[in-house]
């Protein structure tokens, strides 16, 4: 596999640490890469440095092995991009914009761009003012995928899509990282991530914090779950007879803590009366909490 996008050392320093310092990684051909962290911590920052909007105070970034400041130009022939927020014409259709958009790229073949429309479900005759924002995120995506890039960079690219509207884009995804397509793919959410990603970098506060298999850092997850009981001394006593990260113990309703394995964790209710069982979702936050400490979470 060769590196596809590499940054080496890009630093963008604002002020009050606000900005991406010495940041070094690198998404290899035909890899799905998931850029995690959470609003503020440097994400589109990078990736305005990617698209060439940015000079950085010092580092380097390469597409393609074309550096991304002075050959954005060159860049874009190949790239399918989609900002965190998007500026249309309000006053064209959905089907005027993506004409415009295709004429701008010289897209003649409109096959991939009409099946697109058809995956999506989008009314290409409404006029954008009047889009909802989950369909204007609809035609950005299309407007990124239509011509068929090399490679692909999305900002929050689920960002007011429903969930089977979610599930379609993480098929897509998946079928063009088939195809061999290198995507870079930034989220706040790490449910986004997971669905899709080969490796994933955090980063935290302009800082990279790490890069991972998905694979891994998903066996680092800590899961909350939610077990209640069929009456309070039985949840007390679950709390009391098992090692587990007790959370809080609210009458009949024990909620716990595990990281990894649960085989132990269910094979422990099967003797007791258990009414519901269910998990609650761990936010970014958590997420950091746990894999790196108290000392690394946002204040």
């Amino acid at each position: 596999m060769k590196p596809i996008i590499n940054i080496e050392g890009l630093t963008k320093d604002y002020g009050n640490h606000k900005g991406i310092f010495d940041l070094t990684f690198c998404v290899e051909e035909g890899e799905v890469f998931g850029y995690l962290g959470p609003n503020g911590a440097g994400k589109t920052t990078t990736i305005r440095h990617l698209l060439g909007f940015l000079t950085p105070d010092k580092g380097s970034s390469q597409i393609l092995g074309m550096d991304t400041r002075t050959r954005s130009a060159d860049i874009m022939k190949y790239l399918g991009y989609l900002p965190g927020e998007i500026a249309f014409f309000d006053q064209m259709t959905g089907i005027e914009f993506l004409k415009f958009m295709g004429e701008m790229r010289g897209l003649n073949d409109t096959k991939l761009r009409d099946r697109l429309i058809d995956l999506f479900q989008l009314d290409t005759k409404s006029r954008i003012r009047k889009m909802s924002k989950g369909m204007k995120q609809k035609l950005g995506l299309i407007c990124a995928f239509m011509h068929d890039p090399k490679v692909l960079i999305l900002d929050e690219p689920t960002s007011g899509l429903d969930p089977l509207m979610q599930k379609i884009f993480a098929a897509l995804i998946l079928e063009e990282k088939s195809r061999g397509k290198t995507i870079l793919m930034s989220s706040h959410s790490f449910e986004e991530i997971e669905r899709t990603c080969d490796r994933v970098g955090i980063i935290k506060r302009g800082e990279l914090a790490a890069t991972e298999n998905i694979h891994d850092i998903k066996q680092k997850r800590r899961k909350t779950y939610v077990v209640t009981f069929d009456n309070a001394v039985t949840a007390a006593d679950f709390a009391k007879s098992h090692a587990f990260d007790i959370v809080d113990i609210k009458e009949n309703i024990v909620r716990l803590s595990i990281m990894g394995n649960v085989t132990e964790f269910i094979k422990s209710l099967d003797k007791y009366t258990v009414l519901d069982l269910d998990t609650e979702r761990s936010s970014l936050e958590d997420i950091f909490m746990h894999y790196y400490g108290d000392s690394e979470t946002d204040n």
